[in-house]
């Protein structure tokens, strides 16, 4: 009885290709220079994930900063005053009271006022 082979690999090459679809020439043709564009496409996109963190605390904590100077604080002293006043509230929900809602962030500068 004979052995028929390659089913296993068909498949691995499909799946290369299938996530090398829309790349420009070779890159989604060729079996060989798929394989590595995929590879460093999902490298990219593992670092990637890492940096939209980073870009997003960045971006709460411009938002906080100009929120604290619109009610007379730098971002720093906010950050102590909410911190000396036991007031919890991470950067996101900050970010979102700043650009949403500015008078109960009014008030959350007015209590790390007083606690400072």
């Amino acid at each position: 009885m004979r052995i028929k082979r390659g089913v296993n690999g068909v498949k691995k090459r499909r799946k290369i290709l299938k996530l090398a679809k829309g790349y420009f020439g070779c890159k989604s043709k060729n079996y060989r220079i798929a394989r590595e564009a995929v590879m460093k496409s999902l490298n990219y996109a593992y670092i990637g994930r890492k940096h939209r963190k980073r870009d997003m605390r960045s971006l709460w904590i411009a938002r906080i900063n100009a929120g604290a100077r619109e009610n007379g604080l730098s971002y720093s002293k906010l950050m102590h005053g909410l911190k000396a006043a036991g007031i919890e509230l991470n950067r996101k929900v900050l970010a979102d009271l700043a650009v949403t809602d500015a008078a109960a962030f009014a008030d959350i500068c007015n209590k790390a006022k007083a606690a400072i």
